[in-house]
């Protein structure tokens, strides 16, 4: 059978409202930190339910476009509301639940052998990569760079190479990962504490603490909004 005869499917309504709400903020002139319309004003203009208006709202909180702070509005987190497609963020939210079991399977084993197995070497990347992470958050970045950096130099510290293979093999994956929960609010310093605690204990060549450090560490990573949405959550 042809492709191009597969089921159609209908955009779904807060998709549109999503669309509405960036063309919005690109003709008003909105900045980071400004505050959207109030759902009710935004249901009222639209013509919608404010079901809808709300699972918009949400699309763009899942994608750290905008902070949601309850009982006091909505503000723009960027300049401009470049929306990744729905479909694409309903993919992510399916695989994203595997991504973080195997990386507390494999990085948990990684932080306990690194604290076995660490030279001075692989202490002063961990230290490097931390400043890296401390530096993005003192200017207000995600720090992305300095947590993949960090989270290599402990693969890199535990010695193993068919580990570090299995590490590879999922990179892009953890880099998804990675990008998800650093754009929670507040995560940026959160996950540096968290990595500082990390690196103390491999330091000090106490597995266990390696270990409870980093299982915290990727239990806080699996907090995301993207896991609680429901794409279907709206009204027909």
């Amino acid at each position: 059978m042809s492709e191009a005869l597969r089921p159609l499917t209908r955009p779904r309504l807060y998709e549109q409202v999503v669309q509405r709400l960036r063309e919005h903020v690109a003709g008003s002139g909105l900045r980071a930190g400004d505050r959207l319309p109030p759902e009710r004003e935004l249901a009222e203009r639209l013509g919608v339910s404010r079901a809808s208006v709300k699972q918009a709202i949400v699309v763009l909180e899942v994608q750290g476009l905008v902070e949601v702070r309850h009982g006091g509005g909505t503000y723009l987190r960027r300049e401009s509301l470049e929306v990744e497609p729905v479909d694409e963020l309903v993919a992510r939210k399916r695989r994203l639940p595997d991504v973080l079991d195997a990386r507390e399977a494999l990085e948990t084993k990684l932080a306990e052998l690194a604290a076995r197995r660490r030279t001075d070497a692989d202490l002063a990347e961990l230290d490097a990569a931390l400043a890296d992470m401390r530096r993005a958050v003192a200017d207000g970045r995600l720090g992305l760079d300095g947590d993949r950096r960090f989270h290599a130099a402990v693969t890199a510290a535990a010695h193993s190479a068919l580990l570090a293979d299995f590490m590879r093999t999922i990179a892009d994956e953890i880099a998804e990962s990675r990008g998800e929960s650093l754009r929670q609010p507040g995560r940026p310093a959160k996950s540096l504490a968290q990595h500082e605690r990390i690196a103390e204990a491999i330091r000090a060549g106490d597995a266990r603490a390696a270990v409870t450090a980093m299982r915290r560490h990727l239990r806080t990573v699996s907090r995301v909004r993207l896991l609680d949405w429901d794409p279907d959550a709206e009204e027909p």
